[in-house]
């Protein structure tokens, strides 16, 4: 029997079979080890016309990826400090739109190079430079560094990314649809939306959101409710004004992010978040037509080559040259390791005006086959692949890079305690301090934000991230009495035992866990000083619990 007539017409089981599949490889990619971001795209494949052909309700798969799209920038915007614009605005600009302009022209000689016409290695180079930002953001929300200084910079650049494409094919509709005149027409069309689209953003920000938020926040459930609709509704407003829904969405987590229930917001919003990306990928995937790409692979390879080390080189140039450190480039830079889904949309408005036919569109469709695969690797393992190639990345650092030392300490001075990670728990640790003159403290945190806030109330702060391996040279530790990590993960804190130990530092270390088996992890170093925040409050309480039961008992025997 064809499975093809099984489905048809019957949106329903398609989709409990799409479910289905998706838990089942997403169980043995997890036995495997696999990220589930390339699990769910193997998925699109399995289910789209290559192999079993079962998705005919491509519509509806299509409308539940662009809301889970929606709500993935929505999030990003909610974490946007307005106020880190100001640092990190201008280097996302200058990276993104140099890293546009020097990869569209060394993908053009390329093309020419391998024997495509000017139009088609016009369209290819085009295609190669703009990165997913759907894809970035969620591996960094993932690894947990969308709030870093390296995540910031590449939320912020990929923006910028996305605005270019945008213009890039509103001008190519226009020559579709009328020829040159109608271009300067709509770039003016462009500029008086950008305009609307941010004044509601600022009207929202200064008038609107004060207003509600205090009666939206009385039901949970309608804080959520309203936060999907705000920011499926700016986007799609964004869509009818001739943006992407992207824009929309991040703008609409914009106007929440100075919310003080920004955070609540988006605690709810994630699990919905995962779930409905799955079918951004699953469409990703079953739009892939694999016969029709076959004969592309020799120029893929050389194309997918270049995107996957040509793009970060460059993002390391810049950067370099904007005197920011290897390592938060060559971080930055792997961002740029793909091809984006912007790429795709761009080939085929290419095909539907005639500038480039279908063998085209099948190569720029391999070559974000192939990087956005193993981007996706050279992202979640980033941290070693770095320490590998640290000694080799020096060529593109300056001398003195100035950029981050603005978060350095102004001179070398000693601490009685280091934190390192100034959360919820660090934070509650370091305001502790701050009543004791007696004892001097310095924080270590990965998130710019904090960092700028607790360098306006003049505490001492600077910027580090554990998983630097350089980080220790610019800590005064030697000195310091005692040690303070708050970052739960127990493969941070099992480097850093493993890091003071080598450079022979003989104060106490304090490291940190959240769960049970990172617990087990510390343990088995032999490490005695671990601290599980939720086992001290609760024996906290338990003392004064005690104390104050057995008085009230006191006072009740001497009353009688």
């Amino acid at each position: 029997m064809n499975l093809e007539s099984i489905f048809t017409g019957n949106p329903f089981v398609e989709f409990a079979i799409i479910l289905f599949l998706a838990a089942l490889l997403g169980a043995v990619g997890q036995l495997l080890r696999q990220p589930l971001i390339v699990v769910f795209i193997a998925l699109g494949i399995l289910v789209g016309p290559s192999v079993l052909n079962i998705v005919e309700s491509r519509e509806n798969i299509h409308l539940l990826a662009e809301i889970g799209i929606a709500i993935l920038l929505f999030i990003v915007g909610l974490k946007l400090d307005l106020r880190l614009i100001k640092s990190t605005g201008k280097i996302a600009l200058f990276t993104g739109l140099g890293q546009v302009i020097f990869t569209s022209v060394i993908g053009f000689g390329i093309g020419i190079l391998l024997g495509f016409s000017t139009l088609h290695s016009f369209y290819i180079a085009v295609a190669l430079t703009f990165s997913s930002t759907i894809i970035i953001v969620k591996l960094l929300s993932d690894k947990k560094e969308i709030d870093s200084l390296h995540g910031q910079i590449a939320v912020g650049f990929l923006i910028v990314q996305d605005i270019v494409v945008i213009l890039v094919m509103i001008i190519l509709s226009a020559l579709g649809r009328q020829g040159e005149a109608s271009v300067p027409r709509e770039i003016g069309r462009t500029v008086i939306s950008s305009a609307v689209l941010l004044a509601i953003t600022f009207v929202m920000i200064r008038w609107i959101i004060p207003l509600i938020g205090k009666f939206l926040a009385r039901s949970p459930e309608l804080l959520t409710l309203f936060s999907i609709a705000w920011a499926v509704a700016l986007a799609a407003f964004s869509i009818l004004i001739g943006f992407s829904a992207e824009v929309g969405a991040f703008l609409a987590g914009v106007c929440l992010a100075t919310s003080p229930y920004k955070d609540a917001i988006s605690g709810r919003l994630v699990s919905l978040r995962d779930f409905l990306l799955l079918f951004f990928f699953v469409n990703l995937g079953a739009n892939l037509d694999l016969a029709a790409i076959g004969g592309q692979i020799p120029a893929a390879v050389i194309f997918s080559l270049f995107v996957l080390i040509g793009n970060p080189i460059i993002v390391l140039i810049i950067m370099g040259f904007m005197g920011y450190r290897k390592r938060t480039a060559f971080l930055a830079g792997l961002t740029v390791a793909q091809i984006s889904e912007f790429s795709l949309i761009f080939a085929g408005l290419g095909l539907q005006v005639g500038h480039i036919d279908e063998e085209t569109v099948g190569l720029i469709t391999l070559v974000g086959l192939i990087t956005i695969g193993i981007s996706t690797y050279l992202i979640l393992y980033s941290g070693p692949i770095y320490e590998r190639l640290s000694p080799f990345l020096r060529v593109f650092e300056r001398s003195h890079p100035f950029r981050e030392d603005e978060t350095k300490l102004k001179e070398k001075k000693e601490f009685d305690v280091i934190i390192f990670g100034l959360g919820r728990f660090g934070g509650s640790i370091a305001d502790s301090l701050d009543h004791h003159p007696d004892v001097s403290y310095i924080g270590i945190d990965f998130d710019p934000q904090v960092v700028h806030q607790r360098s306006e109330r003049e505490e001492n702060i600077i910027y580090g991230d554990l998983e630097d391996p350089e980080l220790l040279e610019h800590v005064p530790y030697e000195t310091a009495k005692c040690i303070v990590s708050t970052v739960p993960e127990s493969s941070f804190s099992v480097g850093l035992l493993h890091e003071l130990k080598e450079r022979g530092y003989k104060g106490r270390v304090f490291v940190t866990a959240a769960r049970e088996a990172d617990l087990e992890v510390l343990e088995k170093t032999g490490h005695e000083h671990i601290l599980m925040p939720h086992r001290m409050a609760a024996e906290n309480l338990y003392s004064i619990l005690i104390e104050k039961v057995l008085a009230d008992k006191d006072d009740d025997e001497q009353a009688k």
